[in-house]
């Protein structure tokens, strides 16, 4: 196919063809983004999981992968120890307690949350908490077998402790659990940390839980 040669045009021809494209050339970039939200005021969704830190997490944590609102009926009530901190405020908490470590180490976290429901039963719950410490499933069998039980006044208290592996040099995890229904809700008591700390704190998260209560 021939291809003209700018060596063959005249001098001239090639000047005012090049002042012209300097003149009138126009080149337009246009970056493709994601669509954005309809509207940059509109609510989340109240199915969204919050994401974590290792607790934060959790808590998309602690429901992971299952859509849930939380409780909004009646509500419990309790004393905590003076030890604890209250944590800020989270998204799908009732509430937050902070428990420090000793001599810098880490410390330990108490999450308080209320669901609708059973949110899948004690078995469901208690295998969501398992594997955020990559811990196998247990079984129906099995989980009898590893629950301890609480009556406090009207208020059944299911009580459960899982420790996560660990590969020196990192340290175990550990989960103090309590499964409370409700009101047509359940109520869930996690106290997360190293396997030391949580072991320290058992004494207090029980007598926390002894003082557990209708809210007013």
């Amino acid at each position: 196919m021939y291809r003209p040669s700018f060596a063959s045009l005249p001098l001239a021809l090639l000047c005012v063809l090049f002042a012209g494209c300097r003149k009138n050339e126009i080149v337009t970039y246009r970056l493709v983004k994601d669509p954005a939200p309809a509207s940059s005021s509109a609510a989340p969704s109240p199915t969204t999981m919050p994401a974590a830190s290792a607790n934060a997490a959790a808590d998309k944590a602690n429901m992971a992968n299952t859509a849930v609102t939380t409780a909004s009926g009646p509500g419990l009530a309790w004393d905590a120890p003076a030890s604890w901190s209250a944590g800020p405020e989270r998204p799908m908490r009732k509430a937050t307690f902070l428990i420090a470590g000793e001599a810098g180490a880490p410390g330990a976290e108490l999450a308080i949350t209320a669901f609708p429901g059973d949110v899948g039963g004690n078995l469901a719950n208690v295998n969501r908490w398992r594997q955020q410490l990559s811990l196998s499933p247990i079984t129906e069998a099995e989980l009898r077998g590893a629950l301890q039980h609480l009556d406090v006044g009207a208020l059944h208290v299911d009580l459960i402790k899982l420790v996560g592996p660990a590969t020196p040099p990192a340290v175990p995890q550990s989960v103090l659990g309590a499964l409370v229904p409700y009101a047509g809700s359940t109520w869930f008591f996690k106290l997360t940390g190293t396997d030391a700390i949580v072991a320290r704190e058992q004494p207090a998260f029980l007598a926390f839980l002894r003082t557990l209560r209708p809210a007013n």
